[in-house]
């Protein structure tokens, strides 16, 4: 009785202080406090109505983001019932008991405006718009009050005034190589010229960019600090005069270069002990804390330095992320110290610390599949990782998941469940011939893997699949990634089938034709390069191309075998595919993007088969792709499912795709992001399906036959997680419904489809 009682009076209280939200918010505050309830405006004025600096507008919104109590959008918007205000402001504190408890859970101590000090703000302002090249520029505020004069918001006023160039700059004297080398770095940048505007910022960056640079031609102990800026505004009205200068007080190691000295590796055993063994190597010395497994051919290859060679913090960084990249070390330290024999001179010793050589993993996730399926996954692996001591890891990883499909026209019994076995051995080189070109920088891997999996549609199919494969990841620079599968032989099985599903098939040859038993032998290359070309624009473009079955067919032509081929005795697939993708982020200011996709497919049976696999055709629609429509619910072209069909979802895919897709990103509180888009697509065949009706490609109706659609969403950003929810509204399907108009959705209701998902879209 008494738990129950303490329910209801926690019901009350809550139903009280709602009832009560709308009383005095500011009983408790001295006489001269006054709240602060937000920003009412930042009004930025500029010079002769010049466009204000990238970067000076946001950094001047953040001098002034400080959130009023009960804030929703900081600091401009609020949330309708102040309940913490009205707790402190009416309630007493208890000194103990289940009302204390209440109070301290529902409280919000009062933000004033003595808190938010604005006159600070404004002489911050003022220092952003001086370290921006704004020197006549000025910041002001004023309180604004409404009926109750004990609550005010601030307006900022911010007067930019004339922007100052810099009008020319004083190199150092060439007459060092020290001095020569900082010119010459500095005059290959983009930013010290005449004309550029005056920015702090862009001076330190210009500083650590001239440090680096140095510290790759041997100077280790430069630092940015040691090179200063004079910088007049005296000699030539609303121009800066600029000087750059060495400090005095730099030391006199980090005035000369150094040459790399000895380099020494030593491995320590995951627990620690063991003997040294010492072996001298093409990259120094290498000392084994044994027993312990390890190649002696690895070390030296992760190892940048070379005895001699001008000393490189580049080389640093290569060595690090090379020995990382092995994933066999729990622990990696590079240091450097001056020889004492030797002048100029850095020796160099690493220390590795073997990982422990095995470790198994449990997990429980949700997982989201591009084809709008979620639900809980669970999986278990184990990996060895350095399986004959050359850095290989063997994992086997054992999945499971349950899955149903999100979207409008999702149907309940249409949920499935899958449960997959894979075995992975990876060679952290490449075994492959030496004329595909390879990056030092990074470690290639060569990867080998079986796996079986049996996936389970209660309401229609049972299927298992196997599949083998080998591939060779490898890079070309930092920008460019290859993935070259030169062999992957999959096989497909349909173990058994409901007669709604038999139904289906026999209604549609083409369609049973892409389902049936099957081998699908594959050489597959995939190309990535993603780049960001400065701080605002990103590019991703990707293109994978693989073919099926040429290769078995040429040899039975050529051995004279006629009409289908089999291996194994069962038909094998034949097919080329192709596929690209090309997305473009464009920072709009602050952590506002514009984000857009476009993605082309194609793909083409013959020879030994008369469909492409219905596992390798495309489809649109779900939550990484149009989200206003539910996965394989549009397409192909302009056909339009029988009643009896609909939720089939097999006759909907094609041997064409294109989707366009635009995304506006944006911060909202924290951790929550909100977006804006619109999306566009479709599937087509590029063969005539009597059945299927308007499905080929036309160039007449390709237009027309777009599905398009806009939305909304909301994305949960913790870092390692992003939980996504976009809400889309169907605009434009490529079938006759019965509506006139471009706009033919039967009704606002049924053009509605949401999405959950983890991960960003694209």
């Amino acid at each position: 009785m008494n738990t129950l009682r303490h329910i209801l009076n926690l019901a009350l209280t809550a139903a009280i202080a709602v009832a009560a939200a709308s009383c005095s918010t500011t009983k408790r505050l001295g006489a001269d406090d006054v709240l602060y309830t937000g920003v009412k405006k930042i009004d930025i004025t500029t010079y002769d109505k010049q466009r204000i600096a990238p970067g000076v507008q946001s950094d001047v919104k953040s001098a002034v983001n400080v959130a009023p109590n009960n804030s929703l959008i900081s600091p401009y918007l609020r949330y309708p019932f102040p309940l913490g205000l009205w707790v402190y402001n009416n309630w007493s504190n208890p000194p103990s008991g289940f009302k204390h408890w209440l109070y301290e859970k529902l409280v919000a101590e009062p933000v004033l405006i003595s808190d938010v000090r604005p006159e600070v703000r404004t002489e911050m302002i003022d220092q952003i718009l001086d370290n921006n090249g704004y020197f006549r520029g000025h910041a002001s505020y004023e309180l604004v009050k409404g009926k109750n004069p004990k609550k005010a918001s601030i307006l900022y006023r911010v007067s930019t005034g004339p922007v100052y160039p810099i009008d020319s700059i004083e190199m150092l004297p060439d007459t060092c190589r020290l001095y020569h080398l900082i010119d010459s770095v500095a005059k290959r940048g983009t930013y010290l010229r005449p004309g550029s505007r005056y920015c702090t910022d862009s001076l330190s960056a210009e500083r650590v960019r001239i440090t680096n640079a140095l510290r790759n031609r041997g100077y280790y102990f430069f630092r940015p600090e040691y090179i200063e800026y004079l910088a007049d505004s005296t000699i030539t009205p609303g121009r800066i005069a600029l000087r750059m200068e060495v400090a005095n007080n730099v030391p006199d190691i980090a005035l000369r270069p150094y040459k790399t000295g000895s380099i020494v590796t030593i491995v320590n055993r995951n627990l620690g002990g063991g003997y040294a063994d010492t072996t001298m190597t093409r990259r120094g010395m290498l000392v084994q804390m044994s027993p312990s497994r390890l190649r002696k051919g690895l070390i030296p290859g992760c190892i940048a330095f070379r005895e001699g060679r001008t000393f490189s913090v580049r080389d640093m960084d290569r060595t690090q992320t090379r020995l990382s990249q092995l994933g066999i070390f729990n622990g990696i330290e590079i240091n450097v110290y001056p020889d004492t024999t030797k002048r100029s001179t850095l020796n160099v010793e690493i220390n590795c610390t073997f990982d422990a050589p095995l470790e198994a993993s449990l997990e429980v996730n949700a997982t989201s599949k591009s084809n709008s399926y979620l639900g809980p996954g669970l999986m278990f692996g184990l990996t060895n990782r350095n399986l004959f001591g050359g850095g290989e890891q063997l994992s086997l990883n054992l999945t499971g998941s349950y899955e149903w499909q999100t979207g409008r026209e999702r149907r309940s019994v249409f949920n499935s469940y899958e449960v997959g076995l894979t075995g992975t051995l990876s060679f952290p080189r490449l075994l492959a011939p030496k004329f595909i070109p390879r990056s030092r920088r990074d470690v290639n891997w060569t990867r080998i893997s079986l796996n079986v999996d049996l996936l389970n549609r209660p309401h229609y199919f049972r299927m298992a699949q196997f599949n083998t494969s080998i591939s060779y990841d490898w890079r070309v620079n930092r920008y460019i990634s290859n993935t070259l599968t030169p062999f992957k032989l999959t096989y497909t099985k349909l173990l058994n089938s409901t007669e709604e599903f038999d139904s289906i098939m026999n209604e549609n040859k083409a369609i049973a034709e892409s389902f049936k038993s099957q081998f699908i032998p594959q050489l597959q290359y995939s190309f990535t390069y993603d780049r960001a070309i400065d701080p605002n624009n990103l590019i991703n473009w990707s293109f994978t191309v693989q073919e099926a079955g040429n290769l078995f067919w040429s040899i039975y032509e050529i051995c004279g075998k006629k009409g289908e081929k089999t291996l194994f005795g069962t038909p094998f697939s034949q097919f080329i595919k192709g596929q690209t993708q090309l997305v473009y982020n464009r920072r709009l200011t602050g952590d506002h993007w514009l984000v857009s996709r476009v993605a082309v497919g194609a793909a083409h049976a013959y020879g030994n088969a008369t469909t492409v696999p219905y596992s390798e055709q495309f489809y649109v629609g779900g939550a990484n792709s149009i989200r206003a429509f539910t996965v394989r619910s549009v397409g192909p072209g302009s056909y339009r499912v029988p009643e009896n069909l609909i939720n089939g979802y097999f006759d909907q895919t094609g041997t064409f795709k294109f989707e366009f897709n635009v995304e506006y990103r944006f911060p909202i509180f924290g951790p929550l992001h909100g977006a804006v888009f619109f999306d566009s697509g479709n599937v087509w065949l590029l063969k005539e399906d009597p059945l299927r009706p308007g499905g080929k490609l036309k160039g007449s109706t390709f237009l027309r036959d777009l599905a398009t659609g806009t939305g909304a969403g909301l994305r949960l950003d913790i870092g390692m997680l992003v939980v996504r929810g976009d809400l889309g509204v169907g605009i434009h399907l490529p079938y006759d419904t019965g509506k006139r108009g471009y706009y033919n959705m039967t009704s606002f209701k049924n053009s509605l489809a949401f999405h959950l998902a983890i991960g960003y879209p694209f």
